[in-house]
C-alpha cells in the first residue's frame, strides 16, 4: 500500500511514531513533495482533505466540526470525511457557491473545532452507527471524554437523531481497541439474543487472550481484522496460535475485514445471527452440550 493509503486507513492522519515500520522515510518524503500527503507539522501528516478542512473553516468563517473534528483531535476513525464537516452560526446565510464541497452544519458553537464532547455528540446524531461509535469509542479509549458525561449529554439531545445518539451514548465502551472493531460491534448492536462484548480476558490453553468481541453464553467469539495491526511475522504467528486456541476449546470464531464490515453489512450480520442459532441449538441439546 501507498503512504496515503496507509495514512487514510489510520484515520486520515497519522504520527510519524505510527509510521514508522509501515512507511519508509524515502517513500514519506515523495508522498509529501508530490501532493499525496500533506506534512502537517510536528510529527503528524495528514491526507490533502485535512489541509482542505482548514481552509474551508476559514473561509467560512466557522468551526471544524463532527467526523472532521474527530480527525482533527488525533481520534482514529473507521473512514476520514470526504469532505470538510463546518458549523456556522445558526441564524447565518451562506451561498451555495461558499458551501460547495462542504458538509455545512448549523450550531452554536465557537473556535477553531468543537470540544471533544460536542465532536461525540455531532457524529452520534449525524453519522452512520458503524461512523459515529467509532468515534465515541475512539474518545473514550483516549479518556478525553468521560462515559457518564457522554451518556448524561446525550439524554439532553432533541430532535433528529436523538434516540440513536442516546442508544450509542450507552453503548460506547473504550475498551474497543479499533476503529473496525468499533463499526463491527455496531453492526451487531441490535441483532436480538446476542450480548457481544469488547475484549473480555479468557485464558485458553494456557494462554491468555482478549477477544475483540464475545459472547460468553453463546460461545461465540467474533473478530475484526485490520491488516495493518498484523504487520510482522511474530505477530502474525502469534494471532495464528490464538485464533487456534480458541477454535478448540471450542468456541465459535468469525473474522471480518474492513471490507466486509463496510461493503458487507448484511453478510457479516447475516454470519453472525447463523452463529447464534446454532449456538442456541447447542446449548439445548443435552449430546451436544
Amino acid at each position: 500500500m501507498t503512504p496515503a493509503e496507509i495514512v487514510a486507513f489510520l484515520g486520515g492522519t497519522a504520527r510519524a511514531d505510527q509510521l514508522r515500520g509501515r512507511v519508509g522515510r524515502r517513500a514519506l518524503r515523495e508522498a509529501v513533495s508530490s501532493g499525496a500527503l500533506d506534512d502537517l507539522g510536528h510529527g503528524r501528516y495528514g491526507l490533502p482533505s485535512i489541509s482542505e478542512t482548514h481552509r474551508k473553516q476559514v473561509l467560512l468563517s466557522g468551526t471544524i466540526g463532527c467526523l472532521s473534528a474527530a480527525v482533527e483531535h488525533g481520534w482514529p476513525v473507521l473512514n476520514p470525511p470526504d469532505r470538510p464537516w463546518i458549523a456556522v452560526p445558526p441564524k447565518r446565510r451562506v451561498d451555495a457557491r461558499r458551501r460547495r464541497g462542504v458538509n455545512l452544519m448549523w450550531a452554536d458553537v465557537e473556535g477553531t473545532v468543537t470540544s471533544p464532547l460536542r465532536t461525540v455528540l455531532d457524529c452520534l446524531v449525524r453519522l452512520p452507527a458503524v461512523e459515529s461509535l467509532t468515534v465515541a469509542d475512539s474518545a473514550l479509549r483516549l479518556g478525553v471524554v468521560d462515559p457518564d458525561e457522554l451518556r448524561h449529554a446525550a439524554d439532553q439531545v432533541r430532535g433528529p437523531g436523538s434516540p440513536a445518539a442516546r442508544r450509542l451514548a450507552r453503548a460506547a465502551s473504550g475498551l474497543s481497541m479499533s476503529p473496525l472493531e468499533s463499526a463491527l460491534r455496531a453492526l451487531l448492536l441490535d441483532l436480538p439474543g446476542l450480548d457481544l462484548r469488547p475484549q473480555v480476558e479468557l485464558t485458553v490453553d494456557g494462554m491468555t487472550v482478549h477477544p475483540d468481541l464475545f459472547d460468553e453464553r453463546l460461545g461465540i467469539v467474533v473478530e475484526a481484522e485490520g491488516w495493518l495491526y498484523h504487520g510482522n511475522p511474530e505477530q502474525f504467528a502469534l494471532d495464528l496460535e490464538r485464533y487456534t486456541c480458541m477454535a478448540v476449546v471450542p468456541l465459535t470464531v468469525l473474522r471480518f475485514g474492513h471490507h466486509h464490515v463496510t461493503a458487507r453489512p448484511d453478510w457479516v450480520r447475516a454470519c453472525v445471527d447463523s452463529a447464534r442459532r446454532t449456538g442456541e441449538m447447542r446449548r439445548r441439546c443435552r449430546t451436544c452440550a
